[in-house]
């Protein structure tokens, strides 16, 4: 039934809730209708809505409360139809690791959206078909599918839940329930967990653009977003004996003839003494950077080359060619560069030469360093450098830990952590709470500064 016998009243604060709330409440023909808001903004615009649609003269529904203009879509897409538009939307102003991320989201929140349909394919070729051809551009229906990957996708498009679903709180929760689970069953990182469900966030943001919800339906649902480690584990730091150990045993790695160890030890020699990100080192070349006869040099970071892989990237290679972290593209940092590293730097570009685009560090046919490749070095030379119980721990275990080590190093000697976050290209509240563990001696100097204090009351 339809009328315009409306009454909009004024917003009220929901105190019953947690977290703040807002109330809008109006009466259509005597029945009263709530809505809820996070922020009173939200419950503004809400009720502008209505007296809008009020002054537009427009008939309220006595069921739903609303007039035409504010009803939410009655739309059949389904939410693997909507997941395609989302990706394909988001893929080409994002990063490469980022589309990694988008596409890992959408394929877990596309399968616990599944019904359970006669002819469901298995897990395995579910998680092959959504994750490499599903959400990856070139979409599924611009490019030629094997018949089994197209098959399981047939099944997917008539299995899959309509996006309606989620205005349900409980089916939102089963969504995020499944991100807590890895395919062999066992629970998820947290970091992993938090990562999908930013993508789930996103991604329902952008249906409430299109007008699919009124509001996030996961704002409605009250989960526990599961603790992700964000402080550098004190374990993972090496002192500068064994920095200096390990960065002596990468020479040794394939040999005296074969240079596989002897032409990466500038890399971790930035990494360490410079506190570059892998990716930063990578993609420094020999223009970026001034090496003197002697004293201190420098380097002006503007490119970095992150293993990314090449189902994400345009160009179709396995690393990305892009800017700084976190940074606009055109952005530049500026990191000094000690003694020390200049000599091995200027030691490297005269033994080994550089790249033809100028690269400080290559494989063995001179193209961009992998990953895989420096990481499988790292690891030997620590065998060469450390006794066996510190081979068996944490110490040191991943070349980004040598970035880990020199900050903290930086931080204990005493230099100003603002000085400490521009060379590292973090902001300082980052900064500080990352290595929050690894600053040893605070407390001692604390106590002492405490009794000190008391001392001079006695």
């Amino acid at each position: 039934m339809k009328t315009t016998d409306v009454r909009v009243f004024g917003i009220r604060h929901d105190e019953r809730r947690k977290k703040p709330s807002f109330q809008v409440r109006w009466k259509v023909a005597g029945k009263e209708f709530l809505h809820t808001a996070r922020t009173k903004g939200l419950a503004k615009a809400h009720q502008g809505k209505l007296r809008q649609a009020m002054r537009d003269g427009e008939e309220f529904d006595t069921a739903t409360g609303l007039p035409p203009s504010m009803e939410e879509k009655a739309t059949e897409v389904s939410w693997y139809e909507f997941a395609l538009v989302y990706m394909a939307l988001r893929w080409p102003h994002v990063s490469p690791n980022y589309r990694e991320e988008i596409n890992e989201g959408l394929t877990d929140a596309t399968k616990s959206l599944l019904r359970d349909t006669p002819g469901r394919p298995s897990d395995e070729a579910l998680q092959r078909a959504l994750r490499d051809w599903a959400f990856v551009l070139p979409a599924p229906g611009e490019r030629d599918l094997p018949p089994e990957v197209a098959r399981v996708l047939r099944w997917v498009e008539k299995a899959s839940r309509p996006l309606a679903d989620l205005k349900e709180p409980v089916v939102v929760r089963e969504v995020l329930d499944a991100f807590k689970l890895r395919q062999d069953g066992k629970a998820a990182a947290g970091a992993t967990v938090r990562r999908k469900r930013k993508t789930f966030v996103a991604a329902l943001n952008y249906a409430v653009d299109r007008g699919d919800f009124a509001e996030n339906p996961a704002g409605a649902v009250k989960w526990e977003k599961p603790k992700a480690a964000t402080e550098v584990d004190p374990r993972v730091v090496a002192n500068p004996a064994q920095a200096a150990s390990l960065l002596t045993a990468v020479s040794y790695v394939g040999g005296y003839h074969r240079a596989r160890g002897r032409r990466l030890v500038g890399l971790f020699a930035a990494m360490y003494y410079a506190g570059l990100r892998p990716a930063e080192a990578i993609g420094l070349s020999e223009d970026d950077c001034t090496l003197p006869g002697r004293g201190w040099g420098s380097a002006t970071l503007h490119r970095t080359r992150p293993t990314a892989g090449k189902r994400w990237t345009d160009s179709g290679e396995v690393h990305d060619d892009r800017g700084l972290k976190n940074r606009a593209v055109e952005d530049t940092r500026v990191v000094p560069l000690p003694p020390r590293l200049v000599v091995i730097l200027k030691e490297g570009i005269r033994t080994h030469g550089v790249a033809e685009d100028g690269r400080l560090f290559f494989n063995e046919r001179r193209g961009v360093l992998d990953s895989s490749t420096y990481d499988r070095v790292w690891h030997e030379a620590r065998v060469f450098a450390l006794p066996s119980r510190l081979v068996r721990s944490p110490l040191a275990h991943r070349p980004y830990d040598l970035r880990h080590s020199t900050l903290s190093t930086w931080l204990n000697a005493g230099v100003d952590p603002t000085e400490v976050a521009e060379r590292a290209g973090n902001s300082v509240e980052v900064l500080l709470a990352r290595y929050a563990k690894c600053l040893y001696g605070r407390r001692e100097i604390a106590n002492q500064r405490i009794e000190a204090l008391l001392d001079e009351y006695n």
